[in-house]
């Protein structure tokens, strides 16, 4: 059949009929990750599954967004009017809620290689059809398990000529590499429908993400069913992902490579990287005042640095967060990569510049890139980096912009200086500053990336996860490019033997997936002056249910012990690639909270791991959340540290209340024991004048019956706790 024009459809119930006319009523259906899914077209295949069992549906997927709930009458109160504000007009998924509320039908089947972290611990059906992949392999899996509907958002734009053109926007990171997997095995004969709902919300994003509408066998594309994106509030930043955003700043190397991911700790990186530019004294008083470069100044100094950055840093990331534009507007990740090996070469040397010169020319025949008699593909290679004008083109040996001809020979003097002189290029062009593969984040960081003017969005290069997260294929240039990479993810748990658990817990329960971590820690320890630095939060918990995330051991992991590399906790470094048992177990006692250290030295003397007369050093036995609050409370005070250092979609009132809440719920711990024990403590605290609008945000200025009347004087109680009145 010829796709030389997608069907395209104005209802999804009638794309619909259309794919299953295609591919029959078996319905293998694979759904791009996170902020790509296309909601209507989704819920139209799945409801027509749902109403006729005949009917047989898989859905393949990862990070299924869902609008948040609450688990409370306080809880609904306060939430409610921030979900409707944010979230509003943001149609859920049917395979979701059908998930979360156990009702799956026989004839479906709902599976995940990545849930959204927590979403589905208690979900049988979720859990028990969870894929564990590694993210470079999700194209493999999804051909395997029979694959023959791909459906997922797109973005469209109206080129010069009047067609419409499409980009994958938000996820190329997938279809990219399984569109043509899929094509082949079309032309093997198994029936195949590539769809895609269009919504002119997303941020249209050039290079790799452009695609061809012929890709397509059928799209959606109507008004109605273009809806506000999936964004994610920002979380707070507390003290503790601070302390570990600042630490891992120092490891990051002036003209190197830079992986982080999304949350509150990615923040808090961006954040430690934009104090280390633009304040460096105060980044640096930091550092002293908080012994970092007492204790852990070899590690900042041979890995990354202290000072500000003159080169830049270039983003390779499989997730493009909002902290990169942060980056980018801020003057630190502006280091420009090329696709092409000599290039990239010649630029990390010194010896290509951003302005062309005719010394350039020079360079690249003495790198054997181009002829001294230019052909027509050396002409079309200086033509794509800006070396030649693009007025200018090669036409039967001679260079020519319609007007002039000049002989497209390099050893002929008199063509050389014409050329020099007419053909030239002013800048190299097509660089980029980021390779993403898939974003998703707040609703600013969306209207950032539709503000940005195009030639700076053509910075920002979306594309397959296949390039960004492995070196296989073009391994000479993904190593000339990611020099001195430092690919910084989260772990929930480390043993003391350098294992990291990520996703999941000891009884088997997925909290979230591999994704791509793994690639990255394989990537870092293949590359030149890689290095991957697992971030792990040092406790979890509050009060007497704090534990320790540094442990012995521990029944499942995610990245085993002999891919030990860098671990950082909010009280510091852990350099632990190549050492021995006894100097990791040692290294990463020493960044854990004291309130567990002498039981983490226990079970390692028990296990031989650490001599028998092994003692903590005394500079490491200070590990307390006391001091590293003291240590950032000056600069506090001067205006730094704030916790919302990129904005927040809350108001200052929802935030003095949340911060209140979130005081009540740790007292409580949830007990609804512990909340009939403060009722008489209560029962005379009337409210202030200055704590009425709080309660009327949370309809509880004139209670109307026992129960409001308590949850006025509990909210009463916890903002008199928190300083708010």
């Amino acid at each position: 059949m010829s796709r030389n024009h997608p069907a395209v459809f104005r209802d999804p119930d009638a794309c619909t009929d259309y794919i299953l006319s295609k591919v029959g009523k078996n319905i293998v259906l694979g759904l791009a990750l996170g902020l790509g899914k296309p909601n209507h077209l989704a819920n139209a295949i799945f409801n027509r599954a749902r109403r006729d069992p005949s009917l047989r549906l898989k859905i393949i997927t990862a990070i299924t967004p869902e609008v948040p709930g609450w688990s409370s009458d306080l809880e609904r109160r306060f939430l409610q009017p921030i979900l409707e504000r944010v979230f509003g007009g943001y149609p859920p998924l049917e395979y979701a809620l059908a998930v979360r509320r156990n009702n799956v039908p026989e004839n479906i089947q709902v599976c995940e290689f990545f849930f959204r972290p927590g979403a589905f611990m208690n979900h049988e059906h979720a859990q028990l059809n969870y894929i564990s992949t590694n993210y470079t392999h999700a194209v493999r899996d999804l051909m395997d398990n029979g694959i023959n509907v791909a459906a997922q958002l797109v973005s469209a734009e109206r080129r010069p000529d009047g067609r419409e053109s499409y980009s994958y926007s938000c996820n190329p990171e997938v279809a990219l590499d399984l569109v043509p997997a899929m094509r082949r095995a079309e032309r093997e004969g198994r029936p195949v429908a590539i769809a895609a709902q269009v919504n002119r919300n997303l941020p249209y994003m050039y290079g790799d993400s452009e695609v061809d509408p012929c890709e397509f066998d059928a799209v959606l594309d109507h008004p109605d069913y273009e809806f506000p994106l999936f964004a994610p509030p920002k979380e707070s930043v507390s003290t503790q992902d601070y302390m570990i955003g600042l630490l891992v700043s120092s490891l990051v190397r002036d003209g190197g490579t830079l992986q982080i991911g999304i949350g509150s700790l990615g923040d808090a990186i961006a954040y430690g990287l934009i104090a280390r530019h633009e304040h460096n004294e105060r980044y640096q008083e930091l550092l002293r005042r908080a012994g970092i470069l007492d204790r852990f100044g070899q590690s900042v100094q041979r890995y990354g640095g202290t000072e500000p950055f003159r080169e830049g840093l270039y983003g390779c990331t499989e997730m493009f967060v909002d902290g990169y534009v942060h980056l980018m507007r801020h003057g630190i990740v502006k280091r420009k990569v090329y696709d092409h090996p000599v290039i990239q070469r010649l630029v990390n040397e010194g010896r290509l510049k951003e302005e062309i010169t005719a010394a350039v020319l020079d360079e690249l025949l003495g790198a054997g890139a181009i002829s001294a008699k230019l052909t027509e593909e050396d002409a079309t290679l200086l033509g794509r980096f800006g070396i030649l004008s693009p007025e200018w083109r090669w036409e039967e040996g001679e260079l020519t912009n319609g007007t002039l001809r000049i002989p497209a020979d390099l050893n002929d003097a008199k063509a050389r200086r014409e050329l020099e002189a007419h053909c030239l290029g002013e800048r190299l062009q097509n660089g980029v500053a980021v390779h993403g593969g898939f974003f998703i984040g707040p609703r600013s960081f969306y209207q950032a990336l539709r503000d940005m003017a195009p030639e700076e969005r053509r910075l920002i290069n979306m594309t397959a996860v296949t390039y960004m997260n492995h070196l296989y294929g073009d391994e000479e240039l993904k190593a000339l490019q990611r020099r001195h990479a430092r690919f910084v993810n989260t772990g929930l748990m480390v043993t003391l033997g350098g294992a990291i658990v990520s996703d999941g817990l000891e009884d088997g329960r997925v909290i979230s997936g591999v994704g791509g971590q793994y690639n990255f820690v394989s990537q870092a320890h293949a590359l030149p002056g890689g290095r991957c630095i697992i971030m792990i939060r040092s406790t979890r918990g509050s009060g007497r249910h704090t534990t320790s995330n540094v442990v012995f051991n521990y029944g499942n992991i995610t990245i085993p012990r002999h891919l030990r590399d860098i671990v950082v906790t909010e009280y510091g470094i852990a350099d632990i690639r190549g050492k021995t048992d006894r100097e990791v177990a040692e290294a990463l006692v020493r960044i854990a909270d004291s309130r567990f250290q002498d039981e983490l030295v226990r079970q390692a003397k028990a296990a031989r791991k650490l001599p028998a007369d092994y003692q903590i050093p005394d500079a490491y036995r200070q590990n307390v959340p006391e001091r590293l609050e003291a240590e950032l409370e000056p600069f506090r005070k001067q205006g730094l540290f704030g916790p919302f250092p990129f904005g927040t979609d809350l108001t200052d009132q929802e935030l003095i209340l949340a911060k209140a809440l979130r005081h009540l719920k740790d007292a409580t711990n949830g007990n609804k024991g512990k909340l009939l024990q403060l009722k008489p403590l209560l029962a005379s605290l009337a409210p202030p004048a200055e704590a009425k609008p709080y309660l009327e945000r949370l309809g509880l200025e004139a209670p109307k019956d026992a129960k409001e009347k308590i949850l006025q004087r509990l909210v009463t109680h916890a903002l008199a706790a928190t300083g708010a009145v």
